[in-house]
């Protein structure tokens, strides 16, 4: 997960997107990285499954990264 945070937060940079806020422990079961516009959840398989972030924002309008 501290790879996968990096990666993100080194890639938003390169875009000059600074990170709003930091939530989680790098070290557990979650990360949240918040950008403003853009919210990045990081979460082990069993987290992931426990909050059901997909049906949460299921009504939310999908955007495509590359």
């Amino acid at each position: 997960m501290q790879t996968i945070a990096g990666n993100v937060e080194e890639k938003l940079r390169e875009r000059k997107i600074k990170k709003i806020h930091l939530e989680g422990d790098r070290q557990g079961n979650w990360i949240l990285l918040d950008f403003g516009a853009v919210v990045v959840h990081i979460f082990t398989q069993e987290q992931r499954e426990y909050y059901q972030l997909e049906r949460l924002w299921a009504d939310a309008p999908h955007r495509k990264w590359e």
